[in-house]
């Protein structure tokens, strides 16, 4: 049985395993991952969202908070019943990550419940530049679009018995998504991208092996990007090579 590692964590619910419909490739008989409702959404609609990022510690804060701010104005008009999210900063001695019970030293944010929590260390409060920050903020808001649409629930339900490269698969299509929704965020916010590779360089705190190719990746970010709609991110209805 393969784990799907800090699901529950990721789509900001408490889940419970459910038996799903029998899956193959692409994904089929889960209906809230290939056909959910947010892909039908129209394209989100631009907030203007110009935080700055100083380099203390009470600017970094602020820059997040109006960060999250501009991320659940843009995601409201697409996700049904949205609830808002708040931003919840880490005391500076707890480095403890609820999603995996590891000490994390450096910045970081996460899901944790209903919450966006962040941990500041050094690392983004003396950057100058806001890559790291807003790169970890966007990605895991993307947690929060699948935890309130149902698509994190259903991929947490997809059978565990299946071979090892299938379930790593659907992994795959969970992550790859992930990233779609946050280049979705990025356009929606009026950020300028030109080029993704700095973005997938930026480092996770914790050691995800399921991000797929870096062309994959790419592919995904840029889709996202352009469209600026959840439904150009259904990594789930993707044949196989666009997931590797």
């Amino acid at each position: 049985m393969i784990i799907r590692a800090l699901a529950g964590a990721a789509v900001g619910l408490a889940l419970v395993p459910a038996p799903a419909s029998a899956s193959a490739e692409p994904v089929k008989g889960a209906p809230e991952l290939t056909h959910n409702e947010v892909y039908k959404a129209a394209k989100l609609p631009k907030v203007s969202c110009k935080p700055t990022k100083g380099t203390s510690k009470a600017s970094t804060q602020k820059y997040i908070t109006g960060l999250v701010g501009c991320l659940n104005k843009a995601w409201k008009p697409a996700v049904k019943d949205f609830r808002p999210v708040e931003v919840v900063f880490k005391d500076a001695d707890d480095k403890q990550s609820c999603s995996t019970g590891m000490d994390v030293s450096r910045s970081f944010s996460e899901i944790c419940a209903v919450q966006i929590k962040v941990r500041l260390a050094d690392d983004w409060i003396k950057a100058k530049s806001d890559l790291a920050v807003f790169t970890s903020i966007t990605r895991t808001w993307s947690s929060v679009v699948t935890g309130q649409t149902g698509i994190g629930e259903a991929w947490w339900g997809l059978e565990n018995d299946r071979s090892e490269s299938m379930m790593n698969e659907h992994n795959r299509r969970y992550y790859l998504q992930i990233d779609c929704f946050q280049a979705v965020s990025a356009k929606a916010l009026g950020r300028q991208v030109k080029d993704w590779k700095p973005v997938v360089k930026v480092p996770e705190f914790w050691k995800n092996r399921f991000h797929g190719k870096t062309a994959n990746r790419l592919y995904w970010l840029e889709k996202g990007y352009k469209a600026g709609k959840p439904g150009a991110c259904n990594t789930w209805t993707a044949g196989s090579a666009k997931v590797a």
